[in-house]
């Protein structure tokens, strides 16, 4: 079997975690490819339990699926034990997982300087979670990082270490006026983690070539979305790795030949958490509605997500840079009693309509979104199941995204369990 990509379609926190439910047990592997701990997936169980994953794939919850960390994601230890303690704890078994051996660590000097960088912007920050993850990624190209390989040799691990924190700790005693991080503790607290970790690290590039080799089913799992990807997105107020489809590839080790599918999950209405240009964005009642009604409070932070109508010009973006071959939209029961829904179909920029993202920064700031106006519907469509009992103002919603994105919808979610779904076409 070919490979499938699922990615989010927006500014993240589209619900990906219910398309790998929805593939179910014709899953073998799955495999988070991008990102650190400032993602999350929540994904609620058929028995109602809710889990908040960070650096896990949602396919740990997945019987007989084995969960795979890619080379291209940057793991916190700690956050990461903290999570498959915090599993195991729940009965769920994670013993399947697969850590590369080549995925970047974040250190505490990432950490450290990502908190302490923020506060110095002010007003111009970027609006990160202070987990490190934009450093973790800096030191990667730059060229210093430290990979779970390392973790493995006590002493190559050492003397990496040394040899970045000679820098570091001078920038921040020097420039930031913060203590200088001491080697021997981190030393101590990183093979402890590496104790544990041990029977996870592997050559997981080798593992799901020999596993596609198999006629097995891989699915590459993105963290954020596509309007958070470092050279796609809204730049600078982006995450600091490729969460598009290309990024699948680069992120796990999987050849772009072997891709034949490309899932993009995107809501039924838009938001985005932290700072930068939303031309849809709500300051009223309807955005208050999407907020309480949609629960959009950010999995890893709990930070309020900014909410606004569902925006075409986006979709079309993303469909066109993804190769999106199948779109499942999500939370479709938030509309639920709202007379009107306005659907973004345009920007105008500067006096001119623009149907296409705009080419520049400062043209999408200034971007002023043209509405089209659907009817809205007041029915409970959550325990709706195929598509012929959506009501008909539902239905005619779906099928304007369909056509305004360029891109069969395949799926819709009608509520937050792994069960509340429309399927219109298979997915696999």
């Amino acid at each position: 079997m070919p490979a499938i990509v699922l990615i989010g379609a927006q500014w993240g926190d589209e619900g990906k975690g219910k398309v790998t439910d929805l593939l179910g047990e014709r899953v073998d592997y799955v495999v988070r490819y991008q990102g650190g701990n400032n993602a999350g997936h929540t994904v609620i169980t058929p028995d109602g339990q809710k889990y908040a994953l960070h650096l896990l794939p949602s396919g740990v919850l997945t019987p007989g699926c084995v969960p795979v960390i890619g080379n291209g994601v940057v793991i916190d230890p700690k956050v990461l034990l903290t999570e498959l303690d915090g599993l195991a704890a729940r009965g769920v078994d994670a013993s399947k997982l697969l850590i590369s051996t080549d995925a970047h660590l974040i250190m505490p000097h990432h950490r450290a300087l990502d908190r302490v960088v923020e506060r110095y912007l002010g007003s111009s920050r970027i609006g990160t979670t202070g987990r490190g993850i934009g450093p973790a990624y800096g030191d990667k190209i730059a060229r210093m990082g430290i990979r779970v390989q390392d973790l493995l040799d006590p002493g190559i691990f050492r003397k990496k270490l040394e040899l970045v924190l000679r820098e570091k700790n001078q920038i921040l005693f020097k420039v930031y006026n913060r203590k200088p991080i001491d080697v021997d503790a981190v030393v101590e607290e990183y093979l402890g983690y590496a104790e544990r970790l041990r029977p996870y690290i592997a050559d997981t590039r080798l593992i799901l070539g020999k596993a596609l080799e198999a006629d097995k089913t891989v699915l590459l799992e993105g963290a954020q979305a596509t309007l958070l990807d470092v050279d796609h997105g809204t730049y600078p107020f982006v995450t600091s790795s490729n969460p598009t489809a290309g990024g699948a590839c680069v992120g796990s080790g999987i050849p772009p030949t072997r891709i034949s599918q490309v899932i993009g999950v995107i809501k039924a209405y838009t938001t985005r958490v932290g700072s930068g240009p939303f031309p849809t964005e709500l300051f009223d009642s309807n955005g208050q509605h999407l907020l309480k009604i949609g629960g959009e409070y950010g999995t890893t932070t709990g930070r309020e997500r900014r909410c606004g109508w569902f925006d075409a010009v986006v979709g079309r973006y993303s469909a066109r840079v993804n190769g999106i071959t199948d779109l499942v939209v999500t939370k479709l029961d938030v509309l639920s009693g709202l007379e009107k829904l306005p659907v973004c179909v345009a920007y105008e920029i500067d006096g001119e309509r623009v149907d296409e993202m705009p080419m520049t920064q400062t043209a999408f700031h200034h971007a002023k979104p043209i509405y089209e106006e659907l009817p809205g519907w007041d029915e409970d469509i959550s325990k709706c199941r195929t598509e012929a009992e959506l009501p008909e103002n539902a239905r005619r919603y779906i099928e304007r995204i369909e056509e305004l994105c360029g891109v069969r919808v395949s799926a819709v979610g009608v509520g937050p369990g792994r069960d509340e779904n429309v399927v219109r076409h298979p997915l696999i």
